[in-house]
C-alpha cells in the first residue's frame, strides 16, 4: 500500500465529503478510492469513516487521523517547495495554544504583523491554559508559563514576566498603605485558587533570592486571572499579577503598586514544541516572531532565572501556569 497516496485520498474524500468527487479530482475510478480507504483502515486496524447511502461521518479516530494527515502533507509540500526554490515562504496550517491573558494582551494585538509577513500560513490560536502533551497531536506548539517542560519537547525561553503587588486607591483609602511585610498580615488579599489542584495560592515576595509566602486575610478566591485583577480594581483586596496585565491600570491610576522594594516571584514564559517540529518552516518562523514580540513587551526581561535559584518555587506553580 502506498501510504502517501492513501493519506492524500483520505484527506480529499473528507474535504469533499464524497468518494466520487474526490476520485474525479484525483483522476482515479471511484472503486479505486474505495479500495484505498478499505486497505488503509485494515492497515490502521480502525474505522476512519461511518458511511451510509446518504452521508459520511468521521469516527473520532478518523478525525484525529485527518488532522495528522493534513499536517504531514503540508510539511511535505513545504519541503518540496523549498527544494524547488519557488520563492514562497512557509505555508500550511499552524495550530498554537497559549494562556488566555497572553493571547489576548500580547499576541493578538500584534498578530497582523505575523499574518502580513507570512500570508500563506493558516494560523489557528487556542486560548487554553495547559502544557503541550502527547495527546495534543493537532497542536504544533504552545506558549507556557511557569517552569513546566515535558520530556520529548523542545523548550525555547521567551524570558520572564515581572510580577507586581498592587491595590486600588479605593482599598488603600479604606485600609491604609502597608509600610512593610509585617503590616500585610492585617490586610486583605484577593487570592488565586487553582481549579486543577484545588489549592489557594498565598501572596509571595522574593527576599534574599528566596520566595516567601505572606499570610493575609482572605477577601476572595478566584480561578480566573482576569477576573482576579477585576476584583483588585474594585477594591476587594491586594493582588499580585504580571506587569503586562496591570500596566494600563497603573498608568491611569486605577491601581497603585505597594511595597515596590519587595517584588513577587517573576514568571518564566516559554514556547514549546515537539522535537520533530523544529525543522518545519511555519513552526520555526512563529517561534522566532513570538520571541521578538516578547522581547519588546513591557514587563518582560530577556533572561530567565533558573528554577534552581528559587528553592521555594513549587508552591506557586499553579499561579504561574494560569497566566
Amino acid at each position: 500500500m502506498d501510504r502517501l497516496q492513501a493519506m492524500q485520498t483520505f484527506v480529499k474524500i473528507v474535504e469533499m465529503n464524497s468518494f466520487s468527487r474526490a476520485a474525479d479530482v484525483l483522476g482515479m475510478p471511484r472503486a479505486s478510492a474505495t479500495i484505498i480507504i478499505k486497505n488503509l483502515e485494515a492497515h490502521l486496524k480502525v474505522n476512519l469513516m461511518q458511511r451510509t447511502t446518504r452521508k459520511m461521518n468521521l469516527t473520532p479516530e478518523g478525525a484525529q487521523y485527518y488532522e495528522r494527515c493534513v499536517r504531514i502533507l503540508s510539511d511535505i509540500k513545504e519541503n518540496e517547495d523549498a527544494l524547488a526554490s519557488t520563492g514562497r515562504g512557509p505555508q500550511g496550517p499552524l495550530r498554537v495554544d497559549m494562556p488566555g491573558s497572553i493571547g489576548r494582551l500580547i499576541i493578538a494585538p500584534r498578530i497582523m504583523e505575523f499574518k502580513e509577513r507570512y500570508p500563506d500560513i493558516n494560523l489557528s490560536m487556542g486560548f487554553l491554559d495547559r502544557p503541550l502533551n502527547g495527546t495534543q497531536s493537532a497542536v504544533d506548539c504552545v506558549i507556557c508559563s511557569g517552569y513546566r517542560h515535558d520530556p520529548g519537547f523542545v523548550r525555547r525561553s521567551l524570558g520572564e514576566a515581572a510580577m507586581l503587588t498592587v491595590a486600588s486607591p479605593i482599598y488603600l483609602e479604606r485600609n491604609g498603605m502597608p509600610k512593610d511585610l509585617d503590616e500585610l498580615r492585617s490586610h486583605y488579599a484577593v487570592h488565586y485558587h487553582s481549579n486543577i489542584t484545588d489549592r489557594t495560592i498565598a501572596h509571595n515576595f522574593v527576599i534574599d533570592a528566596v520566595p516567601k509566602e505572606v499570610k493575609m486575610k482572605s477577601s476572595l478566591k478566584l480561578g480566573d486571572l482576569e477576573a482576579y485583577v477585576a476584583c483588585g480594581l474594585v477594591g476587594a483586596g491586594i493582588i499580585q499579577a504580571p506587569t503586562f496585565l496591570l500596566q494600563d491600570h497603573l498608568a491611569d491610576g486605577r491601581l497603585v503598586e505597594i511595597l515596590p522594594q519587595w517584588k513577587p516571584l517573576p514568571v518564566p514564559v516559554s514556547v514549546q514544541y515537539a522535537s520533530d517540529r523544529h525543522l518545519v518552516g511555519r513552526v520555526r518562523v512563529f517561534v522566532e516572531w513570538t520571541a521578538q514580540v516578547f522581547k519588546e513587551c513591557c514587563g518582560m526581561s530577556a533572561e530567565e532565572t533558573s528554577e534552581r535559584n528559587y528553592p521555594g518555587v513549587h508552591p506557586f506553580n499553579e499561579l504561574l501556569s494560569s497566566l
